[in-house]
Formats: structure tokens, C-alpha cells, sequence
């Protein structure tokens, strides 16, 4: 390189074309102009060392910078900003110790590194020792503590600031939002407006923000005035706030309307308002949209990616999640850690584990998000060992376990039978207090109660350091109305009423229990328990989604278009199993009736209703896949073992608790449910 001539002045074509080609991050096509200049002066060189740097080629931008003969302080503070964006702290330091003189711009980038890289005691006594400290440096300072979740300092600081302007109030506002403390961030906001000071567009982001948080309807609709009064309907930052604030106070019109205003080219605005479509529940209208965004060539970015697999998740639309996943592949995304935690939930809520278990293993780099997303799916499939398989690779890992791998572990105790295991586990995780949860304890009664300890999980109760909820004391009583035990079904269901009085649950596994023991007047004490207190009993549906339409059924349903050939179809199952020496099962028929008023009751379940569609409508050998929003009964369940090997198809039902994989004669939950 040649000598740096500071009287020489940069050349204007040089330095339009140096600059065209770093904006376009050709880098080599810079450098071949940079050496072609007969004397670069300072300024040309550090916009090159700027480019390298803003590029991740540090080691670039670093040689050039130390081959130059003078740099001034620019250059300087350009090199320390290189050093920090590339992810060199100490570089920066020493750079920055090294420099001859130092402005206040030298000390601030120094500032806001130390607090990037998490060091804030460092950062403060930095800031403390600069010679002079414009609002600029105090606003890094403030925004600094607020990103690292130090919202009280950032507010004493804010208040010792002998000036501030609207950033600073926008610093303080937003950061107050993002640590949880919405309402502060719109009381803050009203003594800005108090203190004279006019709002940007950035600030009424924040605003909305925070009333998108709490849902404060009433400031929101006042800001959005504000909003169309000073013309900043258009900025798209503040059309995505808007939309997402109607989303979430659940004025989805609304959200519409201020998305059709104008034609957006930005994925951001179209990715809030499929974000809205899900919170909402309308994820057909979330998938439209996305469709539509598509279809004008915008291309989907993993936030659009991940709000449309939520919204196929929603309506347990596999194909179309599947149509989704392959968009993904074509842009890239595939292995991409929150598009792929979003598949993987997608795929195991489902009922493909398979293809779940794939996307895993093709994560490139996998977060907490990623173990925990896998591991409660396999235990939501009956796959303990698997489950305890993925958590020991976890830990090789050295990811940190949170309460939802806890769950996730006792969950696939739960469901396997592991009691042991769950036993270690719960001890294990119980040395810190600050992790078990309400909902670990009724995992760990389910783990005790399934396996028959029902006296060990009532004492589990009974010992708890927080009281029991009525979710705790429901597992109990749902273990006792599997093992028969009416002595603890009766002081579980108790304390259920004395908790939740219309927990329907409770009447109805009291009732069932009641019923299988022949106590027919206990059944109707409690059903006329059930009527006096105005309990409604949620009724039984299966469903199929088949191209994207969702088919429901209830027990002896007849309503359905294919009924004539589902009901055929159920029949010629009937014979079938008949002759493998299938029995109904007549005490999962509760009713006081006839035996053949019990045996056709069973026969037409809803759960059977829905594989009868299933087979009539998909391709010989294909999966069904069957969702409940009950626990299946104990004789559907061996009936569809046997169903799945007459017709020679896997047949999949999620009900209320798991997934069971029939195949062959066989469930994946070896009859332990």
C-alpha cells in the first residue's frame, strides 16, 4: 500500500466506487480498486478496513489497518467497532488501550461492547472514568443495563442524567417493556409527553408494544390516533406494531384493516399478521396468508416459516405442514434452530415421530428449545427409552436442564412405566427448590399412580411444601379409577370439588368408577350432583384432518356424509374380529343397559367411527391418524389392535394423555396407559 497522504483529498470516484462495492459486499472487487489508488488516504482506507470488518474478515481489516503509516481517530474508533462486531472483546480492548488519543466516541464504543459481551461491572467503570459523557453515552449505558435485564440501574441512571433527548426516553421506555414491566414503560411514556418531548415512530413502537403486552386496549386505540394525526401510518415498523397489538387484544378485524391500508412489500408486516391469525385461533386464514405472500413473491423468513408451521401444528394439517417444511428446504431454512424446533413440534404433535426425530439430528445448532421440544414429544409418545437416551446426550451437551425437561422426564416415566427412574429423577431435580413446580408434582403422582402406588403418591400429597391444586389431585383420582381404588378416588375427588367445583373431569372419572362397580345409585348421585351444579360433561369426539378438513365424530354419530359406508365398513370390521376371537369388554360400557345395548355402544365409539372414515377415504396401506379429545377406552384400545392387523395399516390415535402406534396386533404403549 502506498503512503497515506492526509493533504490529498480522497478522490470522489474512487470513493463512490469503493463504497459502491462494500455496500454490495464485494470485498475483492474493493480490494483490487483500493490497490489501484495511487495514494489512499485515510479516510478510503478506513472505509476499507470498515467493509473487511463489517464482513467478519477481521483478520483483513486488521493487517490493512496496521500497515497504515497514520490513522486518525476514526480510524481508530472504526477498528475498535470492527473488532467488537466481529466478536473480538479483547481485540478491542487492546485497541482501545493502545489508542493515542480518545474521544468521547471511543469511549462510548468501548462502553456498549463491554455491555454487549454481558460485562457490565466492567462497562460501569468505564463509563464512570470518561473524561466527558454526552447523551449519547449515557443512553448506551441505559440501553446496556436494560439489555442485560438490570432495568432498576437503568432507571436510577436515567433519572442522575443532567439532559436527556427522545432516545433516551425511548431507551427507558422500551427497556422497561422487555424486562416485564409494561405498565411502567406507558406511566413513563406519559411523563415524556408531559415533559414536552414529541414521540418518533420509535418510541410509538415501544408504546405499543407495551399495550400489545398487557392488553391495554384504551392507550393503544389512543396512540394509533396519534399515529394516523402525525403520518406515521405508513412506517412499516409501526404497521407490524399495530397489527400486533389488535392481534393480541384480540381485534384481529382491526389487524386487517391497518394490514390492507397499504401494499406491503415487507415480510415483517405479512409475518405479523400470520402471527395475529394464529394467536387468534384462525390458522386456515394464517395459512392464506402466508399462500398469498408467496404468491407475490415475498419470500418467507424463519419468523413466516415458524408462524405457519404453528398455525399447521393448530390444525394438525400434516400434509400441509409438510408443504411448509419442503418451502424451508428450497430457501435453506431446514436447519435453521427455530425453524427446526417449530417441525419438529409440528411432525411429533402429528403423530410422525419419525420425521420429528430427523429434523433433530439436521438442527445445526441446537438450543434448549431443541432437547426439550424432542424429548416431551418421545414421552408423549410412549418412547421412554428414547427419551432417557436424548437426555443423556443432553447433558454430554452440556445444555442447562430447565422445568420442561423435567416435565418431559416425568411424563415419559409416566407413560412407560418407569417408576424407578421417575423416583431418581424427581429427587434429583427436588435439590433445587426453585425448579419443581405444581405440575412436576401431579407428573410425579401420575408416575406413582399408574404403577399402582397410590397410597405413596396420596402421602406425595399430603407432604407437598406448596398446596396441591385440583390438577395434582385429579392424577390421583385418574390412578384410582384405573386401579379400581374407590377409598382414594373418594378423598381425591374431595378435595377436587372443594378446589374446582366444576371440574367435570372428577364427575365423570367418579362416576365411571362408580359404574364399573356395579354402584348404580352412587352413579346417579353423582350425575344428579352433576345437574344441580350446572356440570356439563364434555363429550367424546374423534377426529380425522384429511386435506385440510377437518372430519369429527361422536359416539353413534350418524350425521356424517359417509355414514352409510363408515357404519358398513365397522360392521365387516366387527365380523373380523369376532373371528380372532375378539370380546367386548362390557365394563367400558357405563351404562346400566343389555349386553347388546353395551356391545353396539362400544362398537360405534367415536374413536372407531373416525379409523372407519380413515379407511374408506386414504389409500390402502397408507397411516391413519386418528386425534381424541378423551383418554381412548380400554376396549377401543384392543379392538384397534387388532383392526390395525386386519386392514395391515399402522394406525395412530392421540388421545387426551399420548399417542398409541397400533401395528401388527400391537401397541407402542404395550397396553400400559
Amino acid at each position: 500500500m502506498g503512503m497515506v497522504n492526509h493533504a490529498q483529498p480522497s478522490t470522489p470516484s474512487y470513493k463512490s466506487l469503493l463504497s459502491h462495492h462494500l455496500k454490495n459486499h464485494r470485498l475483492d472487487e474493493a480490494r483490487v480498486l483500493f490497490d489501484q489508488i495511487p495514494v489512499p488516504d485515510v479516510t478510503l482506507c478506513t472505509m476499507m478496513v470498515t467493509g473487511y470488518a463489517r464482513n467478519g474478515r477481521l483478520g483483513d481489516a486488521l493487517e490493512l489497518f496496521y500497515e497504515m503509516p497514520i490513522k486518525d481517530i476514526v480510524c481508530w474508533n472504526s477498528m475498535v467497532k470492527g473488532c467488537l462486531d466481529c466478536g473480538d472483546l479483547d481485540m478491542a480492548r487492546k485497541l482501545f488501550d493502545e489508542m493515542p488519543e480518545r474521544n468521547v466516541v471511543s469511549w462510548t464504543t468501548m462502553v456498549n461492547g463491554f455491555l454487549q459481551f454481558g460485562r457490565v461491572e466492567v462497562a460501569e467503570r468505564l463509563f464512570r472514568e470518561m473524561p466527558a459523557r454526552d447523551v449519547a453515552a449515557w443512553n448506551s449505558m441505559i440501553y446496556g443495563y436494560c439489555g442485560n435485564g438490570r432495568v432498576e440501574d437503568a432507571m436510577k441512571l436515567f433519572e442522575e442524567m443532567p439532559r436527556r433527548n427522545v432516545i433516551s426516553w425511548t431507551s427507558m421506555i422500551g427497556g422497561l417493556d422487555q424486562n416485564g414491566k409494561s405498565d411502567e414503560a406507558l406511566f413513563l411514556f406519559g411523563k415524556m409527553v408531559g415533559s414536552g418531548v414529541e414521540p418518533t415512530s420509535t418510541t410509538l413502537v415501544c408504546v405499543l408494544t407495551a399495550c400489545a403486552n398487557i392488553l391495554d386496549f384504551h392507550v393503544g386505540v389512543q396512540i394509533h390516533g396519534h399515529i394516523v394525526k402525525v403520518g406515521y401510518r405508513f412506517d412499516e415498523f409501526i404497521s407490524v406494531s399495530l397489527i400486533t397489538f389488535y392481534a393480541n387484544c384480540k381485534q384481529i378485524e382491526n389487524a386487517c384493516k391497518v394490514f390492507h391500508e397499504r401494499m406491503h412489500k415487507n415480510v415483517v408486516v405479512w409475518t405479523a399478521l400470520i402471527t395475529g391469525y394464529g394467536s387468534n385461533c384462525k390458522h386456515e386464514d394464517a395459512l392464506k396468508v402466508f399462500g398469498d405472500m408467496i404468491k407475490i413473491g415475498i419470500l418467507p423468513n424463519q419468523s413466516s416459516l415458524t408462524s405457519a408451521l404453528n398455525s399447521c401444528c393448530g390444525l394438525e394439517a400434516l400434509d400441509r405442514g409438510k408443504e411448509i417444511h419442503s418451502a424451508g428446504i428450497k430457501l435453506g431454512l431446514e436447519t435453521d434452530v427455530f425453524v427446526g424446533n417449530t417441525l419438529i413440534v409440528m411432525y411429533m404433535k402429528c403423530g410422525n415421530i419419525s420425521d420429528g426425530i430427523a429434523i433433530f439430528k439436521h438442527i445445526a445448532e441446537k438450543n434448549i428449545v431443541s432437547w426439550n421440544s424432542i424429548i416431551v414429544g418421545c414421552a408423549q409418545h410412549g418412547c421412554g427409552l428414547w427419551t432417557l437416551t436424548l437426555f443423556s446426550r443432553m447433558i454430554r451437551a452440556r445444555v442447562d436442564l430447565d422445568e420442561i425437561t423435567f416435565t418431559g422426564l416425568l411424563s415419559a416415566c409416566s407413560h412407560s412405566g418407569m417408576l424407578q427412574k421417575g423416583r431418581r429423577f424427581f429427587k434429583y431435580f427436588s435439590q433445587d427448590k426453585s425448579m419443581v413446580k405444581l405440575e412436576h408434582y401431579a407428573c410425579m403422582v401420575d408416575v406413582l399412580g399408574r404403577c399402582g402406588k397410590l397410597e405413596e403418591a396420596e402421602e406425595l400429597i399430603n407432604d407437598m411444601p406448596i398446596k396441591a391444586n385440583y390438577m395434582v389431585w385429579l392424577a390421583l383420582l385418574s390412578a384410582s379409577r384405573m386401579h379400581s381404588n374407590i377409598d382414594v378416588a373418594e378423598r381425591a375427588a374431595k378435595h377436587i370439588f372443594d378446589l374446582e367445583p366444576h371440574c367435570s373431569a372428577a364427575y365423570v372419572l367418579l362416576s365411571n368408577l362408580y359404574a364399573s362397580a356395579n354402584r348404580w345409585g352412587d352413579v346417579s348421585r353423582i350425575r344428579g350432583k352433576m345437574k344441580h351444579s350446572g356440570v356439563v360433561k364434555q363429550a367424546g369426539s374423534s377426529w380425522v384432518t384429511l386435506k385440510g378438513l377437518r372430519h369429527e365424530f361422536l359416539s353413534g354419530d350418524r350425521s356424517h356424509p359417509f355414514s352409510e359406508k363408515i357404519y358398513e365398513k365397522l360392521d365387516w370390521l366387527g365380523g373380523k374380529l369376532k373371528e380372532l376371537g375378539y370380546v367386548p369388554d362390557q365394563k367400558f360400557a357405563l351404562h346400566d343397559v343389555e349386553v347388546e345395548q353395551k356391545e353396539e355402544a362400544l362398537s360405534y365409539h367415536s374413536e372407531r367411527l373416525a379409523i372407519g372414515f380413515g379407511l374408506i377415504s386414504t389409500v390402502e396401506g397408507s397411516t391413519i391418524t386418528v386425534m381424541k379429545n378423551l383418554r381412548v377406552c380400554g376396549d377401543c384400545h384392543s379392538a384397534i389392535k387388532l383392526i390395525a392387523k386386519i386392514v395391515g395399516r399402522e394406525i395412530i390415535v392421540r388421545d387426551s394423555g399420548r399417542f398409541h402406534h397400533f401395528r401388527n396386533g400391537n401397541c407402542s404403549c404395550g397396553d400400559y396407559w
